[in-house]
């Protein structure tokens, strides 16, 4: 009998449920903890609950951590601090401000949640000793039925992220859904919009969304890979997967899972979120990483042409040192050579014979201009000495290529040339990327992520896919979208291929694309010869920053319509651009409030009055203007507005 009562006490313990309350500093946001036969959160924002009942649990081996929850001790406090990044790409200063639940469990585990005023994150935390396979990972998350997703739909875990953005509510993708990529925007239909997402990914897989039935979403993550075969001079085949997702050290914290919650759209562009999850820089000295904007042959052919170029063009030293020319000219930091460089792509160290490398880096290292080589990631790989060749050789970057996975060991090989590349005073630009997750500020000399539908998908990439970007893919850290283009089309005028090297939009929308767009390497896309014909709007591309003291939404609605102000300095960028309208125009107001006191002159590029149908009209204006001014402008479809406002 007294065993039997021993029993029941046992598990009454164990299923008692209990509510752990978490509120935002503001209040304003909240999220509730609730302890019983296994561990649940729901999330609101004032009275309305925006998600309820969300489960989570991890699997090590046959054990289930979150499952019968035993509480030992739980703890909440309170931070407000500064953040300083390396590479600002949207403030200089960052406000990390927030309270904080840790519930220590036994079986030894942690589960920590934070609560800002623009979001909730939680992860894990385990103590337990040696090596571990985690076999899963649950995180479910509910949602109303009618709430809407937008989404990147890959056919499998092996994907590059350039996916288009797919829109269905949760019941429509419980039917047909199969599997999407991170960032995730909800629409609550509830008066805010969710941005989920994960940061510190480090050794451990990607996370993956598939349909939770009608109820709403629920994590996936590749099995990691144990046996794979070449197949070429850029992919391994995975021939055999674990039945784990990762193999790591049973001490050790996991990865954020952030939700950025947003009642205005705007707030999203403005998010700071994974800056302020993510780990310290580890690079001790970080004055040689320098951003920059970088001149990019590869989307147009390495073919400058006219009556300054008597030489053939292609893959040549003549070619590149007229690259390296138009750099110098521009004050533009850096050149690319893209892929045929080198003799073999899985050779590293045997440059092109047309290519003289050695003479490319001598002429870049006098006229100014760095030069940063592409590579495939299996080169890499089995080359990982090449860092330090490049170092010796004066290269200042590496491109790298086709990785096209998120799995441990894929994460993992990020993480490995991040510190190579540092160790080497080199900087990186993953290529065939998953989304940034954290690395880029443990390594800020990780300056940008590829992962988006950007100008290399030609005509597919359309102003009314790109008009989420700001609100999605940006929201996670820097991209690489290769804007620039001097050739504009309409979509109803461009053909299917693209016609030397055109874009869709027009060219107020191209030139606004890189002052919205945030990266660490904003890649010039288009031929000298054409940035040439087109100077003054070269030259204002090429005075564009890259790093920013400051980010303002000031129009925003996801999908429709991003209006944006940067400053640099006592310099101010505003760049705008929109997509379809079946009316052809809009017209635009900003309020200039974000300007201080005294005069400013304002330098404005416009839609020209045929952009509607020929998107290469535009209209250059310069007024002065001032903080109580509201500059009102017309806008075409798929047009927009950049301008610099320059303090008198």
């Amino acid at each position: 009998m007294g065993i039997a009562l021993t029993l029941t006490l046992c598990c009454i313990t164990a299923f008692a449920q209990k509510s752990i309350q978490l509120t935002s500093p503001d209040k304003h946001l909240s999220v509730e903890v609730s302890l019983g036969d296994k561990i649940t959160y729901s999330v609101s924002c004032g009275e309305e609950v925006l998600m309820k009942d969300n489960s989570v649990s991890l699997t090590f081996g046959s054990e289930v951590l979150g499952v019968n929850p035993r509480l030992t001790s739980r703890k909440v406090t309170s931070v407000d601090e500064t953040i300083t990044p390396v590479v600002p790409l949207k403030f200089s200063k960052v406000q990390n401000r927030y309270n904080q639940l840790r519930m220590d469990f036994r079986c030894g585990y942690s589960l920590e949640f934070r609560a800002f005023n623009d979001g909730v994150a939680y992860r894990f935390i385990t103590r337990k000793k040696g090596t571990v396979d985690v076999m899963g990972e649950e995180s479910v998350i509910n949602l109303p039925a009618e709430a809407m997703l937008h989404l990147q739909e890959p056919r499998g875990f092996v994907c590059n992220n350039e996916e288009p953005y797919t829109h269905h509510t949760v019941a429509e993708w419980a039917a047909d859904g199969k599997l999407a990529e991170l960032p995730v925007l909800i629409d609550t239909k509830k008066g805010a919009k969710i941005l989920l997402s994960e940061t510190d990914l480090l050794d451990y897989a990607g996370m993956f969304v598939q349909p939770n039935g009608e109820a709403g979403v629920k994590a996936t993550f590749p099995r990691c890979p144990v046996e794979f075969t070449q197949r070429g001079d850029r992919y391994l085949s995975q021939d055999k997967l674990a039945d784990y997702i990762a193999r790591t050290d049973g001490t050790r914290s996991f990865p954020w899972r952030y939700f950025v919650i947003a009642t205005q759209d705007g707030q999203l562009i403005e998010s700071t979120m994974s800056c302020r999850l993510a780990q310290k820089s580890v690079i001790g000295d970080t004055n040689w990483i320098r951003p920059g904007k970088v001149s990019w042959e590869w989307w147009n052919g390495a073919v400058p042409y006219g009556p300054d170029v008597n030489f053939v063009s292609g893959l040549n030293v003549e070619t590149y040192k007229y690259f390296i020319d138009f750099a110098a000219n521009y004050g533009i930091e850096y050149i690319l050579l893209d892929e045929g460089w080198a003799k073999s792509t899985l050779d590293p160290f045997t440059p092109n014979p047309n290519v003289d490398l050695m003479e490319l880096l001598r002429y870049g290292k006098e006229k100014g201009v760095g030069i940063v080589l592409w590579l495939t990631w299996l080169c890499v790989e089995k080359n990982m000495d090449l860092f330090e060749k490049f170092a010796e050789w004066g290269v200042s970057g590496v491109k790298i290529d086709f990785m096209d996975r998120s799995d441990q060991v894929m994460v993992n090989f990020y993480e490995k040339v991040a510190k190579r590349a540092a160790e080497n005073h080199l900087f990186v630009d993953f290529h065939g990327a998953y989304k940034p997750a954290g690395l880029e500020f443990k390594y800020p000399n990780v300056l940008a992520y590829e992962g988006v539908r950007g100008m290399e998908q030609n005509g597919s990439c359309q102003p009314q896919n790109s008009l989420y970007i700001p609100f999605m893919r940006n929201v996670c850290g820097a991209m690489d979208f290769t804007p620039g283009a001097m050739i504009s089309h309409q979509p109803d005028k461009y053909a299917a291929r693209r016609p030397d090297n055109a874009s869709i939009g027009t060219r107020a929308y191209q030139l606004a694309q890189l002052i919205i767009y945030e990266t660490g390497t904003q890649m010039l896309a288009d031929n000298p010869t054409l940035y040439y014909r087109n100077a003054e709007c070269t030259e204002f591309l090429a005075g564009i920053p890259v790093l920013w003291d400051e980010t303002r939404a000031l129009v925003a609605e996801a999908g429709d319509i991003c209006v944006v102000a940067k400053r640099h300095g006592d310099t101010w960028f505003v760049g705008c651009i929109t997509a379809e309208n079946p009316d052809n125009w809009r017209e635009v107001e900003v309020p200039l409030d974000f300007l201080g006191e005294g005069s400013f002159e304002m330098t404005a590029f416009t839609d020209g009055i045929n952009a509607f149908q020929q998107a290469m009209d535009y209209r250059k204006n310069t007024t002065k203007v001032k903080a109580t001014d509201t500059f009102k402008v017309k806008v075409a479809r798929n047009g927009g507005f950049a301008a610099v406002i320059r303090p008198q």
